[in-house]
């Protein structure tokens, strides 16, 4: 991630509709949902909603997958996750104390633990089968 892209993503979220958008695809993780869909629960025309869903797209934090004769958008968390990770890389200047508070905020949202491989956490739907 590199601060290009990552004004790409906060430019691309500083939007009622895409922000709305966003947020209804990371809730519907890992299904995703359908353009046509998304347009109708947002109560927005369908070729106003394709070209929310293309700034989202070309910000790299939302992915879309075809799906016979649907294309199915799903809230991109790696490159999410890429871009609040660029955002907090160098936390309170190395002081963790002043980002505790910001990481108890985050935590109830995610199951697993952090790790290296996943520093924030797996999202609340990216739950592994017992």
């Amino acid at each position: 991630m590199d601060e290009l892209q990552t004004i790409a993503a906060l430019a691309a979220l500083a939007q009622t509709t895409r922000l709305q958008t966003f947020r209804l695809l990371v809730e519907s993780e890992p299904e995703g949902i359908a353009a046509g869909e998304l347009a109708k629960r947002l109560s927005v025309p369908q070729n106003t909603m394709s070209a929310h869903l293309s700034t989202l797209t070309s910000a790299g934090i939302v992915k879309k997958e075809r799906q016979g004769r649907s294309i199915i958008y799903r809230a991109d968390l790696t490159g999410f996750r890429a871009t609040m990770l660029y955002l907090l890389q160098d936390c309170c200047g190395g002081n963790p104390d002043l980002c505790e508070p910001l990481i108890e905020k985050l935590t109830p949202c995610c199951q697993a633990p952090a790790s290296a491989d996943n520093p924030i956490g797996r999202h609340r739907n990216d739950r592994q089968a017992p």
